[in-house]
């Protein structure tokens, strides 16, 4: 059962919190949710695990205005639910979209970070990513059911291998709704206005809001077959921090489930950095 609290805008958002020790809260990708972190959860033992639903996905509230599905307000919601949880600070673990805004807290709220943990992403999203997220966003899935769409996911995401049907079911379960008519969106249709335009537009200049992690706990995972954070950009990073733990999973694209033996190692040693 999950939580929730109200933002200064007056949406009621939810989140999960589980466990003690170090707070981690973790972020998931553009149109997911905390289901994001399910195969993750059994294996963060002494970690005050917070899971956060942002707004217009899973059991958030849907914003009227889907301008606000954007980067700087989903950031301001993740420092309102810190300060809702009276948590001065926390570790972001960031799987794409929220890796993006653990960036942009570095830059506006680094007070509030004691480490950032990139999964899959980072300053330079290569364009063969974006092309895909703008094929499949905001559109109704085409499978009536999770065992249809789960028999699918090996033909339609050829970059992840050895992945067995039961992962696939329970993927596609934490995605969508299954409802009589099919397989409906679990997230609120009107993000494929937000996002398109930004796709559209002229790529904003990253690289001071990841250089702006300086000083914190800094960790990368990359999907060997990663179709949206490129071998080069990864080596950029590695370039201005060499300190930053990293790690390719393989067998695995965009994005890794968290649970490879290279995620959990990649984890652990990030997790002993934070104070």
């Amino acid at each position: 059962m999950m939580k929730k609290f109200k933002t200064s805008d007056g949406l009621m958002l939810a989140y999960s919190d589980t466990g003690t020790g170090t707070p981690v809260l973790c972020l998931p990708g553009l149109t997911r949710n905390s289901n994001d972190f399910n195969f993750l959860a059994p294996h963060m033992e002494d970690v005050r695990l917070i899971r956060m639903d942002y707004r217009g996905r899973g059991e958030s509230d849907y914003d009227p205005n889907w301008q606000n599905y954007s980067v700087p307000v989903e950031a301001r919601d993740v420092v309102e639910l810190l300060d809702h949880l009276e948590l001065d600070k926390a570790a972001m673990i960031g799987t794409s979209r929220g890796g993006m805004i653990s960036m942009v807290l570095a830059m506006t709220a680094k007070n509030r970070l004691s480490g950032v943990l990139l999964n899959d992403i980072g300053p330079v999203l290569d364009v063969r990513g974006l092309a895909l997220i703008a094929d499949y966003i905001g559109r109704k899935p085409a499978y009536k059911t999770f065992a249809e769409a789960a028999a699918d996911r090996p033909r339609v995401m050829p970059e992840f291998a050895n992945v067995p049907y039961e992962r696939w079911l329970a993927e596609v379960s934490g995605q969508y709704f299954e409802t009589p008519e099919g397989l409906a969106l679990r997230y609120d249709a009107k993000l494929r206005d937000a996002v398109i335009g930004t796709l559209t537009a002229d790529a904003p200049d990253l690289w001071p809001f990841f250089d702006a992690m300086q000083g914190l706990p800094l960790a990368l995972l990359r999907g060997a077959n990663s179709n949206l954070l490129s071998r080069d950009t990864v080596a950029e990073m590695q370039a201005r921090r060499p300190d930053m733990i990293f790690a390719e999973v393989p067998d695995r694209g965009h994005i890794p489930f968290l649970d490879e033996p290279e995620s959990l190692s990649v984890i652990a040693k990030w997790l002993e950095k934070i104070q």
